[in-house]
């Protein structure tokens, strides 16, 4: 059979034809489509790839912070357990000197309390003491004893040192008018004689004496004039052995020492000292 080669032309070229229209109308559009898609679905997976980034570094920079706010938390923490047992050591330590403070306040005022009622027992006992001891020279003193005595000052006033004969010879010079002669008891004609030589002789003067009698001096003959005085009683020894005692207990109380045994006067040995005019 001969072949046809205008209709296998035709049919070719419709073929070619038929091709292109598809492509063209057909083809074409499905492979934009699909194309157009890919991109679309490429887009979407990139920006869920950017989304899952950025939503991993979110996360990160999140636990980062948790973990730098737990961190600081712990840290807070630490520092105000720190600081609540600092506080309350220091309160403790506080309420611990406060109340040894305390104690040894009250502890100090049961010792000034002590001290003081010992103080004042003691006292009142001296007081009560040489006041009884006063009173009992009183009651044994007589003008014998009184005479006695007087031979005793004239002995003493015989055996004067130097500067105390100065002293009471410059007085009776500078004021003759108020020599005195002071005794428990008057002293009769013949003592009194007997005192005014020994006077003009110890200090070389004739100065006169007055003689008054002064019950208070417990035994004893005390001699005055112009401030200066030359005593031998009883009475003085007392008073120079109370203020010993006297002394003595106001050092001891106020150094907390033991009380010490009272050195004793003494006996027999003149006083001189300033007597206001």
């Amino acid at each position: 059979m001969p072949i046809d080669w205008f209709t296998v032309g035709a049919q070719l070229l419709n073929f070619l034809i038929l091709v292109w229209l598809m492509k063209r109308f057909l083809y074409q559009p499905v492979l934009d489509a699909i194309d157009a898609r890919e991109t679309r679905i490429a887009d979407e997976l990139a920006q869920a790839a950017a989304t899952q980034a950025q939503a991993e570094t979110e996360r990160d920079a999140f636990r980062l912070k948790n973990q730098a706010f737990d961190a600081a938390h712990a840290e807070h923490l630490k520092m105000a357990q720190a600081e609540v047992a600092t506080e309350s050591e220091r309160l403790q330590r506080l309420a611990r000197e406060a109340a040894d403070t305390q104690a040894a306040r009250q502890l100090q005022t049961l010792r000034n309390d002590a001290r003081d009622l010992n103080a004042a027992v003691a006292s009142r006992v001296q007081d009560e003491v040489f006041a009884i001891a006063r009173q009992a020279l009183q009651d044994l003193a007589s003008s014998s004893l009184e005479e006695r005595l007087c031979d005793v000052f004239l002995r003493r006033l015989h055996d004067l040192d130097d500067s105390t004969r100065a002293a009471l010879a410059a007085a009776l010079a500078a004021s003759p008018t108020t020599a005195l002669v002071r005794s428990a008891f008057a002293l009769p004609a013949a003592q009194r004689e007997a005192v005014t030589a020994a006077v003009h002789a110890a200090f070389s003067t004739d100065v006169a004496l007055r003689f008054e009698t002064a019950p208070s001096l417990v035994s004893g003959i005390v001699l005055s004039a112009h401030g200066q005085k030359l005593a031998w009683s009883i009475a003085d020894y007392l008073e120079a052995l109370q203020r010993g005692v006297g002394e003595l207990l106001k050092s001891a109380d106020e150094s907390g020492a033991s009380r010490q045994a009272v050195e004793p006067a003494r006996p027999l040995q003149p006083d001189v000292e300033p007597q206001p005019a």
